[in-house]
């Protein structure tokens, strides 16, 4: 394994920006940049060995900041939404910014997301770190958030996600990596095939934030229990597909225990051939398919269209701190909020 930081540009407020490439003895390789601690590629090969990029992403490392996809990035304080921006904890009501319809999203347009992350190779590994300070985005406690990467032989990108605070406050970390199997410059992903296990989802409103109990997806167009194309059922009409113009939902994966590894997703894409298995100490995982890519930042090689990737963010649910039925998402002090995702990739 080989690990090289190159620089890739200045930020508008003068810190470097930073471009790392982890690549394996085969070849394959994995790059991340210190805004919003993103993967920017992800270089494996193809059924005939051939190797490609697989995750979308920019090729101007600006467009990284405050772009509306999040693409690769890890979103925070809070991944997805919070209903009207409010939450009480404690006892206390904290006001956050709205930057989604009435919501909201992704720890508002100056999140985690839109900042330049502290960096450095550890061993193996790329490490980044936020410090998040008491008060930003009107959330409470000093909150100290680390992202640690590893890339490995057989191709598996790991992610650990680590948070701590010195006041009562909630946090919900994930990466927001948009795959297309077949190359990232290869069009739509509506023929990629997707399974989740995941028997239940949360239906929402028009504005995306869940309604209360989950429901079964068995006998909607929301089921991937079974591997199916993503674009087969996509135009059905069904509100939860109405409201995103696509997927943009929150499933809960079934067995979840807090603190152990288990599958939350596979993609296939049949041209490639290649295959991604996605697992996660996480309770959730949110299926975005693109559904606004179109218009937002131009990508590494073309202008991306809607459904040119899809992001599969495991998580905790959206609206947490206001569903306390929900795995909780409050971080105490002393405690340590720990993570992981992996993504193994084969061909």
């Amino acid at each position: 394994m080989t690990i090289t930081k190159e620089s890739w540009g200045q930020a508008p407020d003068g810190k470097e920006i930073l471009l790392y490439t982890l690549k394996n003895a085969s070849g394959a390789y994995v790059q991340l940049t210190n805004i919003g601690a993103a993967i920017v590629s992800i270089v494996v090969p193809d059924k005939d060995g051939k190797l490609g990029d697989v995750a979308l992403g920019y090729k101007n490392p600006l467009d990284y900041l405050g772009d509306g996809p999040c693409s690769g990035k890890v979103p925070g304080r809070y991944a997805n939404r919070i209903a009207k921006g409010k939450f009480t904890l404690d006892g206390v009501e904290y006001n956050l910014p709205i930057n989604n319809g009435p919501n909201h999203l992704h720890g508002g347009p100056q999140g985690f997301h839109s900042q330049v992350w502290e960096s450095r190779v550890e061993g193996d590994a790329v490490e980044f770190l936020y410090y998040s300070e008491d008060g930003e985005a009107g959330y409470p406690g000093n909150l100290k958030a680390v992202a640690h990467y590893t890339w490995a032989e057989d191709n598996s990108l790991k992610l650990i996600l680590t948070a701590e605070t010195d006041k009562p406050t909630v946090v919900n970390l994930t990466n927001h990596v948009y795959f297309n199997l077949d190359g990232e410059a290869s069009g739509s992903v509506l023929n990629h095939k997707l399974e989740l296990n995941a028997s239940q989802y949360l239906p929402t409103d028009e504005n995306l934030i869940p309604l209360g109990d989950p429901e079964d997806v068995a006998g909607t167009p929301m089921d991937f229990v079974e591997a199916k194309t993503i674009g087969r059922d996509i135009k059905a009409d069904f509100p939860a597909l109405k409201y995103g113009k696509g997927y943009d939902n929150c499933y809960l994966i079934d067995g979840y225990i807090p603190g152990q590894l288990s599958e939350a997703a596979q993609l296939w894409a049949a041209k490639s051939g290649r295959h991604l298995t996605v697992l996660t100490t996480q309770p959730a995982v949110q299926v975005y398919t693109g559904n606004w890519l179109k218009g937002c930042p131009q990508g590494k090689t073309r202008a991306y269209e809607d459904y040119d990737g899809v992001a599969i963010e495991c998580q905790h649910c959206p609206d947490s701190p206001n569903r306390p039925q929900y795995p909780t998402t409050v971080l105490r002090p002393g405690e340590v909020m720990e993570e992981a995702i992996i993504w193994v990739f084969e061909a």
